[in-house]
This record gives structure tokens, sequence and C-alpha cells, in this order.
């Protein structure tokens, strides 16, 4: 008989992607929708890269190859995935703020008003939350920013930092939006706002 006591939170546990499979994040990501068709490579595009010119099952091989899905002995992934009493139901994008070609080259969001070298790879980047659809409202991006922080800690990164959306009690915000998380996510997790370069966007970090 399952523990009445045992709440969602206690339940949840977050891996490295490596250490999770590749069915199990495709799981998260699903098979259709806005999650499935990126393949969590907005920020990974290449300069002069174009989103129409490789359809989404490269996009599918990117991500695989990037995570290292079911290679438990790789010293190197991109991000985590959170379970629920051993169900998939949450990733997350983490890796040094460097590796992702499109937020130094095409987003004015983590360098307006500050003075930051765009090659440091000690300062990491979350870039995105997903959580499967079912699951949501249970603390699952909660868990898997909480899990950044001591991933990228472990990993050698001086700061960690986020770029989420301010939401607005009662205003409807799509996922092409939240997916970079909300600002109460990050505060959680002990992420502090550095700066607010859109009305609606904002710059959190935490120095590690």
């Amino acid at each position: 008989m399952a523990d009445p006591t045992r709440t969602a939170k206690d339940a949840l546990s977050v891996v490295p992607a490596n250490e999770a499979s590749w069915e199990d994040l495709q799981a998260v990501l699903a098979t259709r929708g806005d999650t499935f068709r990126c393949q969590c490579q907005r920020y990974k595009m290449r300069p002069g890269e174009a989103w129409a010119s490789f359809p989404v099952e490269e996009r599918a091989d990117r991500l695989r190859a990037q995570t290292r899905c079911g290679q438990p002995k790789s010293d190197t992934t991109s991000g985590l995935v959170a379970y629920l009493d051993g169900e998939p139901v949450g990733w997350c994008a983490v890796e040094p703020r460097a590796a992702y070609p499109r937020l130094r080259s095409k987003c004015r969001v983590p360098w307006d008003g500050r003075s930051e070298d765009k090659a440091d790879a000690s300062v990491w980047a979350v870039t995105c939350f997903v959580t499967r659809a079912g699951f949501r409202r249970r603390g699952v991006s909660r868990a898997l920013a909480r899990a950044a922080v001591d991933f990228a800690r472990e990993r050698g990164a001086r700061a960690l930092e986020g770029y989420p959306m301010l939401t607005e009690p009662g205003k409807e915000i799509t996922w092409g939006e939240l997916h970079v998380g909300s600002r109460s996510i990050f505060a959680a997790a002990g992420f502090a706002e550095v700066s607010r370069p859109t009305q609606r966007r904002v710059v959190m970090r935490i120095d590690l």
C-alpha cells in the first residue's frame, strides 16, 4: 500500500541526462507540439543556420548526441531528467553558457546592460524547462532548477544564469515564452535578479 504521507516532492529525483535513457527523455518531450519539434535546439543553432534547414529528426539526433543518453560513464551531457516515482516527467537544459551559439550571437537578453565575456565557459546557463503533460504543478521545474545549481557547481562552474519570463496573475503565457522558466522558479533555487533587459525578461544568477 502506498504511504499516504509521501508527497510528490519526496518522490521526485533528478539525474544527469546521460544517466537516463533516450526513450525516457523522448517521453518527456512527447511526440508532437513545440517541445517535440524543438528537441531543445533553439539555442544550439549555429551562426547562419536557419531553423527550417534541418528537420525534427536531425534535431533529435543532435540532442541525443549532446545528452549522451544511456551513457552513464560519459563525463559530459547537456541537461537533467526528472523522475516522479520512476516515471520520466521533466527536462532541464544546463551547460556552459558558451555552449549555446544562438545565445551568444542572436540573443541580447544575457548581455544588455552588463559587461560579460561571451566566451567565458565558467559561467553556465539554464535555457529550457519541460514538464511532461499530466505532471505539471507538482514541483518538477523547481526540483530541476535546484538540481541544476548542484550539477553546475560539481562541474566547476563559478556562476549559473537563467533568463526567465515575468508572469502576470491572470494573464495567459505560452510555452514559447515559459520554456525558459519563471522568475519564481529561479528565486526558489537561490538565484537573484541581476538585470532586466526587457519589460518582461530578467536575468537571474547565482554565484557558486
